[in-house]
């Protein structure tokens, strides 16, 4: 028996439209949630994880066998990958405008439109100067530049995700770089609430958060979870909140992770995709690349990248309009 929670997360493995009266064992076990936990065992995934004895790729073939087993061979289909692209403005655009600017940005955009791949942008919405440096002060608004550009891209099909407020972390050590942990929830409900009046001028509010440097503990959870329907993460997040498949409810929101293979740059990407189309497996897979880390490679790769998920690729909207119907039917159902 599946609690409130598992049995979102297994609707959101086989649609939220699909009538099952009995649900398989193996979809069970794939929606369960997994746990926080103490250090020691968040300690022990990442480390698995590392040494590839925990792999998302295993997590999400394992949701793949769980629909087919619900649904049938009849309902294979291929994968709808979930892209989200960090971050816009790039934290060293001022730096390194020939490469992190403005134009590079739409180098990138444009590869991905030309394929016709959708895409979910994390925006900053107040870049900080030093972003590395807790101890630095002073923020800027974003350029006439850079609004256009996110005017530009909107109007073309990107959708936003909100990424933290100032993005500058508040540790200076790499592996504790976090805008969030350790901020009370009101100083969090504080800046998150900030971010949305700073992003309103470009449209509806955002229902997806991406958090720098994907660093927030579970106690920050409840403040993200009453603003958006959408809480990323990725190989950061598991020391903070442990391993979890993906996309998993967490109490009225849906918290989705990206791991290795699908959190890399995009010439280690390509050939996951590839094997995740070729399964049909179905289901959502969210993939997460730097627009910064493609800059920096050249380009042929993301090029590469975008032909493979050309078709396979679903837009944001598509993701919140199935947990929306996921919310529905369960207010639809008798008590």
């Amino acid at each position: 028996m599946l609690d409130a929670e598992s049995t979102r997360t297994a609707k959101l493995i086989v649609g939220a439209d699909a009538a099952l009266e009995v649900l398989p064992s193996t979809l069970m076990v794939a929606a369960r949630r997994g746990r926080t936990g103490p250090m020691p065992l968040r300690m022990a995934q990442r480390l698995a994880m590392r040494r590839g004895r925990l792999s998302y790729e295993q997590s999400v073939m394992q949701r793949e066998r769980a629909r087919r087993e619900a649904l049938g061979a009849a309902r294979s289909r291929s994968p709808r990958f979930l892209v989200r692209v960090d971050e816009y403005p790039h934290w060293l655009a001022d730096d390194d405008p020939l490469r992190y600017g403005t134009e590079a940005f739409e180098r990138f955009h444009d590869i991905m439109r030309s394929a016709g791949v959708p895409y979910l942008l994390a925006v900053v919405p107040q870049p900080s100067q030093r972003p590395l440096d807790p101890r630095a002060v002073g923020c800027r608004e974003l350029s006439d530049s850079e609004l256009s550009v996110l005017r530009r891209v909107r109007a073309e099909g990107v959708e936003f995700a909100v990424h933290g407020l100032d993005h500058r972390t508040r540790d200076v050590h790499p592996r504790r770089q976090s805008e969030l942990l350790g901020r009370t929830p009101d100083e969090l409900r504080e800046r998150v609430a900030r971010a949305d009046v700073l992003l309103e001028p470009l449209g509806e509010r955002p229902r997806v958060f991406v958090p720098p440097w994907n660093r927030f503990d579970a106690r920050q959870w409840p403040v993200l979870a009453e603003r958006y329907d959408v809480v990323c993460g990725g190989p950061e997040s598991v020391m903070q909140i442990g391993f979890h498949g993906s996309p998993t409810w967490w109490d009225d929101a849906v918290y989705l992770p990206s791991y290795a293979p699908f959190y890399e740059h995009a010439r280690a990407i390509e050939p996951a995709a590839r094997r995740a189309i070729d399964r049909r497996g179905g289901g959502w897979i969210p993939l997460v690349l730097h627009w910064g880390w493609e800059a920096e490679d050249g380009w042929h790769d993301l090029e590469t990248l975008a032909r493979t998920l050309s078709g396979h690729a679903a837009p944001w909207s598509a993701f919140l309009a199935e947990t929306d119907a996921v919310r529905a039917a369960e207010a639809a159902s008798p008590s």
